[in-house]
């Protein structure tokens, strides 16, 4: 498998960290020792334990008013998988890429191929028809799958076929749907005949899934269109994969709810219903704000991952959800973003684990909510970065994955490779 960082480079910054790294480790667990916890078998879950990085994440993001550009940006997918396959190498916690069609459209046995020389696979695609390619004959402006134009419904679902094929490809299982249907004035559109349209739709692209498929629907509150959007909470993404059938599941994306939504107990919910089918994981202040996971509120992202390790060891019936960070990074180096966020997303996973669950169901039926919540507490402020680092060392990755990445100079290298991009558009990329 090839490497993009020199091992020497990862070997000499691993070495210097490596003696403190075992104290630590080892203060650690005798610690958690006396809470009758094995550190042995929390690294080792946590070794296993692997999230998506979005194929647009490595890309510098922007708002709708404007986007800076950084240097070494990727001109293409195939620049974006060698950006992919840093994170990789160094947090050893994202082996497969998560493609956006047609951004990141390539002749897909060339994509397969560039992949698998760094170890890499693929996981979910993601179609776009919330916004105009330059060969589209009809446009989304009013819409895509929700429709009033069948031939604008019809090229809606063709695209999504499309993408079907491609991941089959590729060796992905998934397909995740999101639309920016809605309407931004009352009266736009009968909101009723706009979601049967959906549904239509979708019952469409549902026909032409695999057998060993999942097909992913996304909720979100607003935004493109800020008076109505057709999938616009939990509730109806709940409708809409009971409608679909077994294959449908449920997407949660931790920006795409109302300020103070208790999203751990929809997490729950979608769990005792059988319909959780993953997450997309970000951090926000305000809405949508596609910020790096548990930047702003790491006890959510913590409260989140308690509910899914609930499930997770008391054997949920069909429990196996995916993870996807899904960012957009406006003034950081984005490979420096993603990596810590997939570091973040596996302390919450780890901190998790450490909750005493005999315990903690103790205190819930005696009804003493001080202990209880105390005993999330206690899991939560119990500092796993020994468990987070050492499951690296032990997988091959870095101890401290930006200082190594930092220390390897890639931005520099790539910047000096890669064209400047100009500035001054907004939006994703």
């Amino acid at each position: 498998m090839e490497q993009i960082i020199s091992a020497d480079i990862v070997d000499k910054d691993n070495a210097a960290r490596a003696a403190d790294l075992k104290r630590d480790y080892d203060s650690l667990g005798e610690r958690l020792d006396r809470r009758g916890i094995a550190v042995d078998a929390i690294s080792d879950k946590v070794e296993k334990f692997a999230v998506a990085i979005p194929s647009w994440g490595v890309g510098t993001g922007g708002t709708r008013f404007a986007r800076f550009p950084g240097a070494g940006e990727p001109r293409d997918i195939f620049d974006k998988i060698e950006d992919c396959a840093v994170i990789r190498q160094l947090t050893q916690a994202t082996p497969t890429v998560s493609l956006h069609i047609p951004w990141d459209k390539a002749d897909p046995n060339r994509l397969k191929q560039a992949a698998s020389r760094f170890g890499l696979g693929f996981d979910a695609m993601n179609s776009n028809t919330f916004s105009d390619a330059s060969d589209q004959k009809l446009s989304y402006k009013f819409g895509s799958l929700s429709h009033a134009d069948a031939g604008t419904r019809r090229q809606a679902v063709e695209h999504n076929l499309e993408c079907i094929e491609i991941g089959k490809t590729l060796g992905s299982k998934a397909l995740t749907v999101w639309i920016g249907d809605g309407s931004n004035f009352p009266g736009q559109v009968n909101f009723a005949k706009a979601f049967e349209r959906y549904l239509d739709a979708m019952k469409e692209i549902y026909a032409g899934l695999p057998g060993d498929w999942k097909l992913l629907t996304e909720h979100k509150m607003y935004e493109p269109a800020f008076y109505s959007t057709v999938v616009q909470d939990w509730g109806t993404n709940y409708i809409i994969a009971k409608e679909l059938g077994d294959k449908a599941f449920c997407l949660v994306d931790l920006g795409h709810h109302a300020p103070n939504v208790n999203i751990e107990m929809i997490v729950s919910r979608l769990v005792q219903f059988k319909k959780l089918g993953g997450f997309h994981f970000n951090d926000s202040k305000y809405g949508d704000d596609d910020l790096d996971a548990g930047s702003i509120d790491p006890y959510r992202l913590f409260l989140v991952f308690n509910e899914l390790v609930d499930a997770e060891l008391a054997g949920a019936e069909g429990f196996d959800p995916a993870h996807m960070l899904d960012q957009s990074h406006n003034v950081t180096d984005p490979i420096e973003s993603l990596m810590l966020s997939a570091v973040e997303v596996q302390r919450a996973y780890a901190q998790a684990l450490l909750v005493d669950r005999q315990a903690l169901e103790g205190y819930q039926d005696t009804n003493d909510a001080l202990m209880a919540t105390q005993t999330l507490k206690a899991a939560y402020r119990t500092d796993v970065e020994p468990i987070l680092a050492m499951a690296r060392l032990n997988t091959g990755g870095a101890i401290d994955p930006v200082a190594t990445y930092r220390a390897a100079g890639y931005r520099a290298k790539i910047a000096a490779e890669r064209p400047a991009v100009a500035g001054g558009g907004g939006g994703i990329v």
